[in-house]
């Protein structure tokens, strides 16, 4: 997984690409606070019925 800078630095990119393949998820759903990844996980993998580990591999393989 990328490290939270690059996560950071490139998120808009990458959330387009997750709404993209993954039309449920929404703005609130992928809203990247400082601090608050976990959070943030949690959101994702109750939306999508996907580990924190899946998760994870998604947004690094995108």
């Amino acid at each position: 997984m990328k490290n939270t800078t690059e996560l950071k630095g490139n998120w808009n990119e990458t959330k387009g690409k997750l709404k993209q393949k993954f039309a449920k998820l929404t703005d609130d759903d992928l809203l990247f606070v400082e601090g608050k990844q976990d959070e943030m996980f949690g959101k994702i993998q109750a939306r999508l019925g996907k580990t924190k580990e899946e998760i994870q591999k998604l947004i690094s393989e995108i």
